[in-house]
């Protein structure tokens, strides 16, 4: 049988490791013996960076623990920093780091403060399976997962990595990130067309970059097939900042190869949203990934939209969260799945002032979900608040792979 367990479950059976106010868990337990859990920590405001640190690992580590998971459950892991040129070494040598030589774990570091006044907010994604599937890190530092004949890529903290000042310009930045992604995926025999699942586009300045980054993809989706006629890819574009002072783009991406054509597919609701080509943005605004047992459905980032494209509620942020999550159940019930079955979101702000408001409305309306806020404008300073996230849902199709 399918089930969720959230961190109100775990603390009932008063396992250690849990803290209502800074540790979140939702677990999903397929049929074949391998579950997903997604966990997030927060640091608690006021201290150091190394004692907030100490504590997510600490925290991070009695979960892990707690729910019975060996190294080789460790997928990818995400760590939202304030601060990350000052931040970003003393997290890469903890255990939040990647070092374990026969089990590598993806690891993305992003400057985006958590907006609860903490250094340093933690997401991460292990699968509990009853076998051990081989793992490699590729020269560049992606990961490769091999599972049932197939090949998962997660491509983490690409960039052009230099510090020298002027910055390469950003339509430069972005070819670059695509390049490492496509080759990465051309050494699997896999192509961005076909495999490509999830990507995380960050800018350094948003407000500045975000169009020099649209058309740099643009021409790179046209020289690979991406067009209106065949699909995009799913993705957020969202302020944040890499180690390097002179990168402007940062890249993450999940990509499968050896899928099916018949297990991805792409979720919309034109009832209340446009295609995101209607306004020369190329992204899809979710896909969904079936397997035997369960679906996977990646939402992208999300906001207050119509199906004009037109921003609705401008300067209101509640309002503005309450249609970017009718939108994303919107989304979701495309595919056959609903909010509930959101294994975590992340949400972007543009006003830290926003997030008493916008954590207690959330509280009231996903109150055991996995939620971590932070800073990050959206690609219009209209939008006050974007939303993202990915959802589990139970399924039985017996032709297709397990996940």
């Amino acid at each position: 049988m399918n089930a969720m367990l959230d961190s109100n479950t775990l603390l009932t059976s008063r396992k250690p490791g849990t803290d209502p106010n800074n540790v979140r868990i939702r677990s999903f337990a397929g049929t074949h013996a391998n579950s997903e859990h997604y966990i997030t920590v927060e640091a608690p405001a006021g201290l150091p960076f190394a004692a907030q640190l100490e504590f997510v690992e600490q925290r991070y580590a009695a979960v892990v623990h707690a729910l019975g998971l060996s190294e080789a459950s460790a997928m990818f892991r995400r760590v939202h920093l304030s601060d990350i040129l000052n931040q970003a070494a003393a997290v890469s040598a903890s255990r939040l780091g990647d070092h374990n030589e026969q089990y590598p774990v993806a690891v993305s570091l992003v400057q985006q403060a958590p907006m609860s006044g903490a250094k340093i907010a933690l997401l991460a994604h292990h699968v509990e399976d009853a076998e051990q599937h081989p793992r490699q890190r590729q020269n560049d530092g992606q990961i490769v997962f091999h599972r049932h004949g197939l090949q998962h890529l997660w491509s983490t903290q690409l960039c052009a990595g230099s510090d020298s000042v002027p910055p390469t310009p950003a339509d430069q930045q972005t070819t670059l990130v695509f390049d490492q992604l496509t080759d990465a995926l051309a050494r699997l025999d896999g192509t961005l067309l076909d495999h490509c699942v999830r990507t995380w586009i960050y800018l350094k300045d948003v407000d500045v970059y975000y169009k020099d980054m649209v058309e740099s993809r643009i021409r790179l989706f046209n020289q690979h097939g991406l067009t209106r006629d065949t699909h995009y890819i799913a993705s957020t574009g969202i302020e944040g900042a890499c180690s390097h002072r002179a990168d402007l783009i940062m890249m993450d991406a999940y990509s499968i190869v050896g899928l099916q054509p018949e297990q991805m597919s792409w979720l919309n609701d034109f009832d209340r949203l446009c295609s995101a080509g209607d306004y020369n943005v190329t992204f899809e605004r979710g896909t969904r990934i079936a397997w035997r047992d369960r679906s996977h459905h990646f939402i992208s980032g999300t906001a207050s939209i119509d199906t004009a494209g037109e921003v609705v509620h401008p300067g209101d942020v509640l309002q503005q969260l309450d249609v970017a999550l009718e939108n994303v159940d919107a989304l979701l019930r495309s595919g056959g799945s609903t909010l509930d079955d959101m294994m975590y979101l992340l949400v972007y702000l543009r006003d830290p002032s926003d997030h008493q408001a916008v954590r207690a409305r959330l509280t009231e309306r996903l109150p055991n979900l996995p939620i971590v806020i932070v800073q990050g404008p959206v690609c219009r300073p209209e939008w006050l608040i974007e939303i993202e996230g990915i959802a589990i849902a139970a399924e039985r199709n017996p032709t297709l792979p397990e996940f």
